[in-house]
């Protein structure tokens, strides 16, 4: 774990290696300082001059200054080498979740991903920052000052090993009582974190249905478990700071009894005034420090489960990458399904209880494909396999005549589109949001590509046009609108295979229509598969994949499945049955309304 943490270090190394340095030079100078100070008191004692002790007194103006240098100059360094090690390992994080495929991302939350690239990272950060200096500091200062008193006080510095010993036996018990406590809480802050974010995300529904008051009392549900555990790791790192009181306590009692004792007895020769003084100001440089050890304990305690989480992301495998010698480019749009077979948890031994199975399908270049089914049935997973969101678990997908896995990821993924019907829309402006499609696409071509995907209307009427904000996740447009945005998008990367996945599903059927209408004249030589619920979306198409259970139930033209398909003639019948009765109920209408009119003659013309 360390050693995937430090790769994060990198161009701070220097600055990491620089800091402890230069505590180590503050340490010398400040465990000095008391040394210093003595020896004053003893020449102020024996009688100095002014000049003695003017002397005296600028050596340790001099010290403290070079200490105070330092101590400064480490907390420049310290402060850059943390920050910039907490930048580099958000960045190193969020690099290698770009990488991740679909099956690996399923492993995350995203309540727990933004967790971890914020108060995880902080928490690491500030580790980080205290090992660097105040762990390096802390036990210096305690051997140093140890040294300086047996150096001063002989046997009478024992005093500190005495005391100091069962307090740090304390501490750590204290610190491993701590770490339990703090494992538990950071996954109780992913439970916090996903009720906020469900909520804000589903604030119209929320609203809508009145369930404010549900989700109050489920968020106070997830924050007081949170506060219950931090309650409880706060009320163990209390106890801190009685026992370091009472450490003090018990310190300057003996070592103002035993010091007195020895002055008196050996009347100033073993231990004089000078020295005794110093001893109070080591005895207290000591305690601090190890306070200082006993927090930087807890820091860590508190961190170490941040750690693991990070490197958990850090260390997390994509299941999809580029072959040894991947082919980097796609012939035609032509796709062939052979003898496919997908499970989501990549057990090719148990194919019964796989997504899909059995799949055999091939489609020409340029063919217009249509795909329906229940909801289920697999369609969503069926075309995911296409740009290699996932791996087939048996059989092989090509594209082009290639199998997918000897592509370069980049090359097919720009030759295949795919249209989500809940698909993004990003924090900028319209034209930003479309340029996806195609970065170097002129104002014209963004406006051509809005127009096919008869979205040039509404985003004219926008208070900018095409610079109009979009907010984040396409907030401020409807679901119809963002909709054809992201059709607009993937028409503006001209991809050899377009995928919509019931992209259309907000809109019209006129507009529907219209859509279908732009994809023949925009793009006729590439391949279009729809995935829809409507069979209206469909029907044009030149042939119709029926989904059902994972399996291809039929495939064939709009009139070849209402002969013989009869899931296919059921979903068209159900959807159609109101307006066919309309239309009958509407010729009966008119048919009695005839036959009870009167017969009427003309004159000169016989009726039968």
């Amino acid at each position: 774990m360390i050693r995937t943490l430090m790769q994060s270090i990198r161009e701070y190394k220097l600055l990491a290696i620089l800091t402890p340095i230069l505590v180590i030079g503050e340490v010398v100078i400040e465990v000095l300082i008391p040394f210093q100070t003595a020896t004053l008191i003893d020449t102020i004692n024996a009688g100095a001059d002014v000049a003695q002790i003017m002397s005296s007194g600028s050596v340790l103006l001099v010290m403290a200054v070079i200490s105070l240098g330092f101590g400064t100059a480490a907390g420049v360094t310290c402060s850059k080498a943390s920050a910039g090690f907490a930048k580099n390992l958000r960045r190193d994080m969020f690099y290698n979740i770009q990488t991740f495929s679909f099956a690996t991302i399923d492993r995350f939350s995203t309540p727990s991903l933004v967790t971890r690239m914020t108060t995880d990272v902080t928490n690491v950060q500030m580790s980080f920052m205290q090992i660097i200096r105040t762990a390096v500091r802390a036990p210096m200062i305690i051997v140093f000052a140890l040294v300086m008193a047996f150096t001063m006080a002989g046997d009478l510095a024992f005093v500190y090993l005495y005391v100091t010993i069962p307090l740090a036996i304390g501490l750590f018990f204290v610190i491993k009582s701590v770490l339990p406590v703090f494992r538990r809480v950071f996954r109780k802050y992913d439970a916090l974190n996903e009720s906020v974010e469900e909520n804000i995300k589903g604030m119209r529904v929320v609203k809508s249905f009145v369930r404010e008051k549900f989700e109050m009392e489920k968020f106070d549900i997830a924050a007081t478990d949170v506060q219950k555990d931090f309650t409880r790791a706060e009320k163990l790192l209390a106890l801190n700071g009685p026992m370091m009181n009472c450490a003090v306590s018990v310190i300057f009692v003996s070592v103002i009894y035993c010091a007195s004792q020895v002055i008196v007895v050996s009347k100033g020769v073993a231990l004089n005034i000078g020295q005794f003084s110093s001893m109070f100001t080591y005895g207290f440089m000591i305690l601090m420090s190890l306070m200082m050890f006993s927090m930087i304990f807890a820091m860590i305690a508190m961190s170490l489960e941040s750690a693991h989480r990070i490197v958990e992301v850090l260390e997390a495998k994509t299941t999809i990458s580029d072959p040894e010698n991947p082919v980097t480019c796609v012939k035609d749009g032509s796709v062939d399904f052979d003898e496919v077979a997908f499970a989501y948890n990549g057990d090719a031994e148990n194919l019964d209880r796989a997504a899909l199975h059995n799949i055999d399908l091939h489609i020409k270049s340029g063919e217009v494909i249509g795909v329906i089914g229940g909801t289920g049935s697999a369609k969503s997973t069926l075309v995911q396999l296409i740009p290699r969101l996932y791996d087939v678990t048996a059989g092989s997908v090509k594209v082009g005549g290639v199998d997918v896995r000897e592509y370069d990821l980049d090359t097919l993924r720009h030759a295949v589109s795919m249209v989500l019907q809940k698909n993004e829309l990003f924090s900028g402006t319209v034209a930003d949001n479309l340029r996806w499609g195609d970065p170097d696409a002129t104002m014209d071509q963004v406006i051509e590509a809005c127009r096919l995907a008869q979205a040039d209307e509404f985003v004219e009427r926008m208070p900018d046009g095409y610079d109009t904000w979009i907010e984040q996740g396409g907030a401020n447009v409807s679901g119809g609108q963002k909709q054809r945005l992201c059709i607009a998008r993937a028409l503006l990367a001209k991809p050899k295979v377009l995928i919509l996945d019931d992209s259309t599903s907000a809109v019209d059927t006129k507009t529907d229509a219209l859509i279908q209408q732009g994809f023949t004249s925009f793009i006729p030589d590439t391949t279009k598969i729809i995935i829809a619920q409507r069979t209206s979306s469909v029907k044009d198409a030149d042939r119709i994949v029926v989904m059902d259970n994972g399996t291809i139930a039929d495939v064939g033209t709009h009139e070849e499945l209402l002969r013989r398909s009869p899931i296919y003639r059921e979903v068209y019948t159900s959807q159609n049955k109101q307006s066919h009765d309309e239309k009958i109920g509407t010729v009966a209408d008119e048919t009695s309304q005839f036959a009870a009119q009167p017969a009427t003659t003309t004159p000169g013309v016989q009726h039968a």
